[in-house]
């Protein structure tokens, strides 16, 4: 039996090295046949991007003859097609590691790129007529030390002068185009490495007909026309939803049986289906890929796509949303939610709002969630979605849902310490209730043990960096159970608390326990600690818990 690709995203390695191979070589033809001068695919992660980009780079490049890769697989058979091949001068570059804290490292890093670019085609070049301009600026961007407005110049400049060396036409190869755009937005400076691309890539796409004959770009996320592809009007994007390129990324039902049986694994079809099928790419039934070369690997079900990437474009936008708990339940029940989802990715910065729309059309293109059914209305992409396979309802039943929890239980937690130190009492008891409803176990708070409550309380409180947090210390003529201090400026709120709950053996009621509460600190005089220490703005209170249930009485 051949050797697995696993990992493998190089062609050539691929065919020399014998890998097993889905022939995917009806992509050449159909970039060609294409009506598109710029083609953008968006499409999941390890669903055999790089590899396929990789393929068009062997087929077309002028600088080296590889028919021979293409022997006895499809596109051989098609005399048309093969005209094109070894006829193209090819710029090829990758930005899948571009992943960079700040903006002038991921400069760095896509100037290093763009210099070893031009690298592989400066003999070719200077070997021809190029004039001392020309040659200053390719050395320059060669030797790294172009500045930015050349190095957004640069691929313009390449193709023109590739096209002059060779009297034919450009094909330009992006892979992964959107990844520093995601890490931008992730690390905040989205704003400048959009700028960046928005003229980088309109330099070397728009009314550059002349010298290109293609231009195809892979990534995960169509990013909005109006950041980064505003000036083109060349460009044709195939996302999920489209027919176009529907089988060319990732494994059809027909190409998994002959891969299945290929290993002895033709009698696990029905299985596999449940596991990795569900991608509805353009109408068709699509496997994940990576997922199952890995089962075919190892003989063993798992979850094989969960952890291939940071996913946190996607973190972000469900720790931004409040309602999508809700529709994780029903996710997670096997049903249905229908949602408009939007081709046009628009991202902002990181205190941006986010909108459901927005979220579901990350899960959606990300490979996260299926379509059943869809209508276009009024402008709209109207979808039916559900959790696309098992592998997924794992995804979704702890990695998202460990997020959300996450999420909830973080924001929550900003606005109850934010009300708290505000002095906005219903605000703060309102969450509170909250937090002691979803986080305290019924075990813990079932006998009304108020230690477990005060400790808890204390567990919270801790997150106010800027605040002391004193507790059982003795004021006045007792010990007051909790009091928050600012550490620097005095003239802010002053927190006193009386933690009870509520007797049953005495039968006591809630509104007792307030009083109770309320009285202990008027009458042990617990205001009179803190304004020895200086502070002039007290706000007091006591807190009543019974069970899962909180009530707050001011002083």
């Amino acid at each position: 039996m051949k050797k697995l690709p696993i990992g493998i995203s190089d062609f050539k390695e691929l065919i020399y090295e014998n890998f097993y191979y889905i022939d995917k070589t009806d992509f050449i033809l159909e970039t060609i046949d294409s009506n598109a001068k710029v083609i953008l695919l968006p499409r999941p992660r390890r669903f055999g991007k790089t590899l396929n980009l990789s393929m068009l780079n062997y087929f077309f490049n002028i600088e080296e003859n590889n028919k021979e890769l293409f022997n006895n697989l499809n596109i051989s058979k098609n005399s048309i097609a093969m005209s094109h091949c070894a006829k193209y001068p090819i710029i090829y570059i990758t930005f899948k590691d571009v992943k960079e804290d700040s903006f002038e490292k991921s400069f760095l890093k896509i100037k290093r790129l763009v210099s070893n670019e031009f690298k592989k085609h400066y003999k070719a070049i200077v070997d021809s007529n190029i004039d001392s301009t020309d040659k200053k600026r390719v050395i320059e961007i060669i030797d790294e030390e172009a500045s930015e407005v050349n190095i957004e110049d640069s691929f313009k400049l390449l193709s023109r002068l590739l096209t002059a060396t060779y009297n034919q036409k450009c094909i330009v190869l992006i892979d992964e185009y959107d990844t520093p755009i995601q890490t931008a937005f992730l690390k905040g400076y989205y704003e400048e490495m959009v700028g960046f691309f928005k003229t980088f890539m309109g330099a070397v796409l728009k009314d550059n007909d002349v010298h290109i004959y293609k231009a195809v770009l892979t990534g995960i996320l169509r990013v909005s026309k109006e950041s980064i592809f505003s000036d083109l009007n060349n460009i044709k994007v195939y996302t999920l939803l489209n027919r176009e390129f529907s089988d060319k990324f990732g494994f059809t039902k027909d190409e998994t049986k002959v891969v299945l049986n290929e290993y002895n694994l033709l009698d696990s079809y029905d299985e596999v289906n449940r596991w990795y099928d569900g991608y509805t790419i353009g109408g068709k039934s699509i496997l994940n890929p990576w997922s199952l070369l890995n089962y075919i690997d190892s003989k063993e079900f798992d979850v094989y796509w969960a952890n291939t990437s940071s996913n946190g474009i996607i973190r972000t936008l469900i720790e931004n949303s409040d309602e999508f708990r809700d529709d994780l339940k029903l996710l997670l029940k096997g049903e249905k939610i229908e949602k408009v989802i939007n081709p046009n990715i628009t991202f902002k910065d990181r205190d941006f709002n986010f909108n459901e729309e927005m979220l579901y059309s990350f899960l959606f293109f990300s490979g996260y969630l299926k379509y059943t059914s869809k209508r276009f209305e009024r402008g709209k992409h109207y979808c039916n979605l559900a959790v696309v396979n098992i592998e997924c309802q794992y995804i979704f039943e702890n990695i998202i849902s460990n997020w959300i929890a996450d999420s909830f239980s973080n924001r929550k937690l900003r606005i109850l310490l934010k009300s708290l130190t505000d002095g906005e009492l219903h605000t703060f008891e309102r969450i509170f209730s909250e937090f002691v409803r979803d986080t305290l176990s019924f075990y813990d708070t079932a006998k009304n043990i108020e230690s477990v409550y005060h400790a808890f309380f204390l567990g919270l409180l801790i997150n106010l960096n800027d605040y002391e947090i004193i507790s059982n210390e003795e004021a006045g003529y007792g010990r007051v159970d909790i009091m928050v201090l600012h550490k620097q400026d005095k003239s802010r709120l002053a927190i006193i608390m009386e933690l009870k709950t509520i007797d049953d053996f005495i039968e006591e009621t809630k509104d007792k326990a307030l009083q109770s509460a309320v009285k202990q600190i008027e009458e042990k005089a617990y205001v009179s600690k803190v304004q020895k220490k200086g502070y002039g703005n007290i706000l007091s209170f006591g807190v009543v818990f019974d069970g899962k249930r909180v009530w707050i009485e001011k002083c």
